[in-house]
């Protein structure tokens, strides 16, 4: 009995505010010790295990067994396979770095995201971006349009784009759906172009003129190795399009074999085998500097925050009446303000089981479209708030540190964490995102 009032209480929500809180404050404060996977792990451990024990006793197993089985696996199958695929994909070169040319890189990372994913496309492009930018002076600006156009904003097409939106179409919002919010993708996209293509004509116009000499000298047309992975990339778009209940019914009924209800997931793993196979290790581990490393962090942190998450997305849906959300502009600030700060797709979850817990009659204020579950118009607003507003910080989506990382690696001096928000994304980005609510929403 105390169990399960404890469940069904705010006090249940510490583990998953302490997992998201660790999360975001351990590469800030402790970067080295957070580094390491065992330290993750363990985190997840202390805070996982116990919360899941105590669901269990307060009789939330069938929770706690859909968020692993239902959500868990084909989360991290799928990015585990893009992760790999496009790892086997190497662009190389070194072209002029002229501002048409790096803000043709930019859109065509842009446009990639969505059907690769913005880790995917950011790990494709960043490296070959910097060579053709190495001989500049003046590119900090350039790594920060990257993150906010490909490692975010690009990736709002499909739920291949980005771990958010897969969430969402895990919980009913058809695959083609996502293709209804390419007017606030392009409107997005178009502006932060043309804004970059400005700032680097100026900066361009300030550069030395021994460094655009020395890149008019220093010159390597483009190539593209691991060209079978393309392949392997479009049997996921189409796993992952027609392979669930909507087109296989089968699936979604409960004593199904397990071969027929993970089908999608079993082909994603074929997939990503034979990509392994296939690549050569020289592309793969030497060219692309290859490591399990950033994947088994998912794998790690996720766990823990998938189990945490749990009564937070009960007692949430079961307030969500009381919670004063009753406009559309709350629900796209509130989850973007949150997965500015926090990982965005844990936070788009939320949002979505707070909208499901939602009145009729407050439902019917929304309009009577519904779709994965909730109202169309919010599910609309979570989906922006999630995708766009996890460039507003270096922790609001996974991909974000990881350039930042590999530009300090290639000697570029980036802004400090509220260095990046002050210079560039409250400046930038933020007035951008305010003009999608005005406008769209």
């Amino acid at each position: 009995m105390i169990m399960e009032q404890f469940v069904h209480s705010a006090w249940s929500m510490i583990p998953f505010g302490l997992m998201l809180l660790i999360i975001a404050v351990a590469p800030l404060f402790v970067a080295k010790w957070w580094d390491s996977n065992r330290h993750k792990l363990a985190v997840t451990i202390l805070l996982a295990i116990p919360t899941a024990i105590i669901l269990v006793m307060g009789g939330m197993s069938h929770e706690v067994e859909h968020q692993i089985l239902g959500d868990y696996i084909p989360f991290v199958v799928l990015l585990a396979a893009l992760y790999v695929i496009t790892g086997g994909i190497h662009l190389s070169g070194d072209i002029k770095a002229k501002p048409w040319v790096n803000t043709l890189f930019l859109a065509i990372g842009w446009i990639l995201a969505s059907f690769m994913g913005t880790t995917g496309a950011a790990m494709l492009l960043i490296r070959p971006l910097l060579n053709t930018n190495q001989q500049r002076e003046h590119k900090v600006h350039t790594i920060l349009f990257f993150i906010a156009l490909v490692a975010n904003c690009g990736g709002l097409l499909t739920p291949l784009g980005d771990p958010p939106l897969f969430m969402l179409f895990l919980r009913g919002a058809d695959f083609g759906w996502f293709m209804q919010l390419f007017p606030e993708w392009l409107f997005v996209g178009v502006i932060l172009l043309l804004l970059y293509f400005v700032v680097d004509s100026y900066y361009y116009k300030k550069e030395h003129w021994t460094s655009l000499s020395a890149d008019a000298r220093e010159h390597k047309h483009l190539d593209v190795q691991g060209k079978t992975n393309l392949v392997y990339l479009l049997g996921v778009i189409l796993a992952v399009a027609f392979i669930h209940p909507g087109y296989i019914p089968e699936m979604a009924q409960p004593d199904v074999h397990l071969w027929v209800k993970y089908l999608r997931e079993i082909v994603l793993v074929i997939l990503a085998l034979m990509s392994l196979h296939s690549t050569k290790d020289h592309v793969r581990y030497e060219l692309n500097k290859y490591s399990w490393s950033p994947i088994i962090e998912v794998a790690v942190l996720f766990f823990g925050i998938f189990v945490t998450m749990t009564p937070a997305l009960v007692y949430l849906n079961t307030h969500a009446a009381s919670l004063g959300l009753s406009h559309t502009w709350q629900f796209y600030y509130a989850t973007g303000a949150l997965s500015s700060f926090l990982d965005n797709t844990p936070t788009a979850v939320a949002f979505h089981s707070v909208a499901s817990g939602l009145t009729p009659e407050q439902m019917t204020a929304f309009g009577s479209n519904i779709v994965a579950g909730i109202p169309e118009v919010l599910l609309k607003a979570i989906c922006l708030g999630a995708v766009f507003f996890g460039s507003m910080t270096y922790i609001g989506n996974g991909p974000n540190f990881m350039v930042k990382a590999i530009a300090e690696e290639n000697g570029i001096k980036m802004p400090s964490f509220f260095g990046y928000m002050f210079k560039f994304s409250l400046i930038v980005l933020l007035p951008v995102y305010i003009l999608v609510q005005l406008i769209f929403l």
